[in-house]
């Protein structure tokens, strides 16, 4: 099994019995085959528009009926459910807040703390959605004192040798 046939399974799960059987083949599969599924649901995160963004909640719960522990699978996903649904909500909160028609140009997301002396990080070069999904991405997990931004690029200056 893939991550593309896993789709479409738990899409096509109706009962409770089908979902814990594939619940079980997921399971049985093991890191690898979740690790890819997760990409990919990672991948629809990041392209989604508004219009989608209802679907994308119902895949996440779908997901959760499914793979109710993925902890079992490995430790680091102990939590991943929450870390998406926090996610998709500062996602959904950046596509109401920009309107469509200023979502064009280059974008960039700012990751700080300013009472550390970690260095201020940056990802310059960014469509809108790919700033959103980074943004989300970012905000689901911020500890304290961190900030996150999400900005529009409207003068560039910029010198290369």
């Amino acid at each position: 099994m893939n991550a593309e046939t896993l789709w479409k399974q738990m899409e096509e799960a109706a009962t409770e019995e089908e979902k814990l059987t594939l619940g079980g083949i997921v399971a049985k599969e093991g890191y690898t085959l979740f690790y890819e599924w997760l990409e990919s649901f990672k991948d629809k995160i990041k392209h989604y528009e508004e219009a989608e963004a209802e679907h994308i909640s119902r895949l996440l719960k779908l997901a959760e009926e499914v793979i109710p522990n993925p902890g079992l699978i490995s430790p680091s996903w102990s939590h991943i459910w929450e870390q998406l649904q926090r996610m998709i909500a500062a996602k959904n909160e950046v596509l109401k807040q920009v309107p469509q028609t200023e979502r064009n140009g280059e974008w960039q997301v700012i990751l700080d703390n300013p009472y550390s002396n970690d260095p201020i990080v940056c990802y310059p070069h960014l469509s809108f959605m790919e700033g959103a999904y980074l943004y989300g991405y970012f905000r689901a997990d911020l500890l304290k004192n961190e900030y996150v931004r999400l900005q529009k690029i409207m003068t560039l200056i910029q010198s290369e040798n």
